[in-house]
């Protein structure tokens, strides 16, 4: 008898998200297919690769995450969250996700950059 293990979309992306939100950058893009495409404010990061070098320097500045919402089905997957750095703790972010093989094949990204830079200086 053989049994067959399915995840859904949420599954894979709920452990992706896990794992980069904790430092764990390897294990993240391990669920990110070599072609992936991320659709990011200002620009697409394209390839497994890229992503990494993306994803690796939001890392840098990151202290935490407020996880607020996430839903998905077999093939998508939404995200919203307050991710954490020395500038901010409530700008919201949101990705949607595409899913196929177990493997995050797309992603829409969307964040202010704003809320990310530091504040100016008062004249």
């Amino acid at each position: 008898m053989s049994t067959t293990t399915t995840s859904t979309a949420l599954d894979v992306v709920s452990a992706y998200h896990a794992a980069w939100t904790s430092g764990d950058l390897d294990s993240a893009i391990a669920l990110v297919a070599d072609d992936v495409v991320v659709h990011a404010p200002g620009e697409d990061v394209i390839g497994k690769e890229a992503y990494r070098e993306y994803l690796g320097g939001f890392l840098q500045i990151m202290t935490g995450h407020t996880p607020l919402a996430a839903f998905g089905d077999d093939q998508q997957a939404v995200l919203f969250y307050f991710p954490h750095t020395p500038v901010t703790q409530s700008a919201p972010a949101s990705e949607r996700f595409v899913v196929s093989d177990g493997k995050i094949k797309e992603s829409h990204l969307v964040f202010d950059r704003l809320s990310y830079a530091p504040p100016e200086e008062a004249h």
